[in-house]
């Protein structure tokens, strides 16, 4: 009986702070229709993933330096928020350890033959910092919270030793190896585990910084390949082997594909920063535009393409992607507004096959999951919690009838029956009512008000089905996503009304669902964001 009180407690609860959140503004009507019937395609379980990076405290972007004491040689292990952020995700956050300065780092294994010196700043040099060095003492604290995080960890190589320079700018000749193979040797000794070992950053296609050619990069990552075959042959499981860590080039990523086919390249890795610079002032003009959001729909057919039609096992990733290039924008990619590129980003790159999806950065610049001084979550952090709760592996089929201001995905639900719906509300004016319906294909009885929309040629009924949870006067779990003092560009998220943040501990949050009347429209307000956990939605892919 108290269980039942308290349900309904928390059913009033929640309705009354959505009525009072959407007496302010005008509502409109619409649908999203889900086609449960099977699944377009399919996420890995660590799908949510976090970058580390190794830029030093005085790497700065116009005037400011935002990255304190994040990078990799300087980042407090012993804070308890950094902690209890990252033991949140379960299945294990994914942590790929790379960026600009990746192929930079050498290893202070015994090979190295000279002084374990850290980075310099030298504005001469590529990336404005002269070569550093990753201490083995460093590399065995960094491991020791990642066994006590819980963390699954990707490392990226130093791609760009032994290598020389050529006439058309790029950098030739086969990559030398000796001080990878000595660090990867002493992890794998040490009982370290290590989910994958990257090569390079951002040397493909032109490159940033400088480049290296596809035909030569393919060769490179069959000896990585191959070094890691041999090192632990006489382990139970082997890391995964990617590359490149860059932006797509079509042509580029078709050779190295071509060249590492069938089962020599685990993962293909892209890295996205579609918003263009930090310093860019219409940057949440961007972020609001359905049109700008659609633009990386290309990059991920493509690749999906490619990998779809070479008869390879590789499988792609975004390695990277902090959507506004050098270090973001102080209060709009660390900001609830930024959750609207985020999440949609996450929604989008799904549908296409992607397996896992690395948001620079856990900490550090103005991108960063947690502040950099306080390490207090930012408001992407709790959006990229709920996703890992709630969305499962398996995608779904979702359109979306009524605005274009409305972003709608829908995934089975993560250890649960039913789906999870995601709604994103780019418009600032309009409460739109959602109302949840079951896609089914051809002539099939359903209501006559039933919306048809025509998909390649095909007709289909988008209708609205009261029987999969209205009947038994079910409910669904709501998690309604605002920024504070409905400001865009807020660092404090409100979850269902009420504002998150860690306790004295530097303990997480709960993150508690609102419970509401299942026979009703999902009621999404102006300038928030959505997840709807419908448990008994009838989808036989989630089965």
């Amino acid at each position: 009986m108290a269980a039942a009180g308290t349900q309904l407690g928390r059913l009033l609860v929640g309705g009354l702070w959505l009525l009072a959140a959407l007496l302010q503004r005008g509502a409109a009507a619409a649908v999203a229709a889900v086609d449960g019937r099977r699944a377009i395609a399919a996420t890995g379980e660590n799908f949510v993933c976090a970058t580390l990076d190794w830029w030093p405290p005085d790497k700065c972007d116009y005037g400011t330096c935002p990255w304190g004491r994040a990078g990799l040689l300087n980042l407090d292990l012993s804070n308890k928020v950094l902690l209890n952020a990252v033991r949140a995700f379960s299945p294990p956050l994914m942590l790929r350890l790379g960026g600009s300065l990746q192929d930079k780092v050498v290893y202070g294994t015994a090979d190295l033959g000279r002084p374990c010196a850290p980075f310099a700043k030298n504005a001469s040099e590529m990336h404005g910092f002269t070569q550093g060095c990753l201490t083995l003492r460093r590399w065995d604290e960094l491991n020791a919270f990642f066994q006590k995080s819980g963390a699954r960890i990707v490392f990226g190589i130093n791609a760009l030793n032994g290598r020389v320079p050529l006439p058309d700018g790029s950098m030739g000749g086969p990559w030398d190896y000796t001080n990878a193979a000595s660090l990867i040797r002493y992890t794998a000794n040490k009982g370290y585990r290590i989910h994958g070992w990257e090569l390079g950053n951002e040397l493909s296609g032109t490159g940033v910084g400088t480049r290296v050619g596809a035909e030569q990069y393919g060769a490179d990552v069959i000896a990585l390949k191959t070094l890691v075959d041999d090192i632990y042959a006489s382990h139970p499981s082997k890391p995964l082997v990617l590359a490149p860590g860059g932006f797509f080039d079509q042509a580029w990523f078709a050779q190295l594909i071509v060249r590492t086919r069938p089962n020599l390249l685990d993962v293909i890795t892209h890295h996205i920063y579609n918003l263009g610079p930090g310093r860019d002032t219409h940057l949440i003009d961007k972020i609001l535009n359905p049109s700008v959001l659609d633009g990386m729909r290309s990059t991920f057919s493509s690749l999906q393409g490619l990998l779809k039609s070479a008869g390879t096992s590789t499988v792609a990733w975004v390695g990277e992607a902090g959507g506004a290039y050098n270090s973001g924008r102080h209060l709009v990619t660390d900001a609830f507004v930024f959750s609207f590129w985020f999440l949609d980003q996450l929604g989008m790159s799904a549908k296409y096959d992607t397996k896992s999806y690395c948001r620079q950065s856990l900490i550090g610049g103005n991108y960063g999951l947690l502040n950099t001084t306080t390490f207090q979550p930012n408001p992407d952090y709790y959006s990229a919690l709920l996703w890992h709760r709630l969305m499962g592996t398996k995608v779904l089929a979702t359109t979306f009838s009524g605005t274009n201001k409305i972003r709608a995905y829908a995934h089975c639900a993560r250890d649960s029956p039913g789906i999870t719906l995601l709604l994103i509300n780019l418009s600032g004016n309009t409460t739109t009512q959602v109302s949840v319906s079951v896609t089914t294909q051809g002539a099939v009885a359903a209501h006559k008000h039933g919306a048809r929309k025509h998909v390649g040629g095909r007709k289909f009924r988008h209708v609205h089905v009261p029987s999969f949870d209205e009947a038994a006067g079910g409910v669904r779990d709501e998690y309604h996503l605002t920024p504070k003092d409905g400001n865009l560009r807020s660092q404090i998220m409100l979850l269902n009304g009420r504002a998150l943040a860690t306790d004295t501990a530097g303990n997480i949050p709960a993150l508690e669902a609102v419970k509401m009347d299942a026979a009703q429209p999902i009621a999404v307000a102006p300038y928030s964001i959505v997840f709807a956990r419908i448990s008994h939605f009838n989808a036989p892919a989630c089965s």
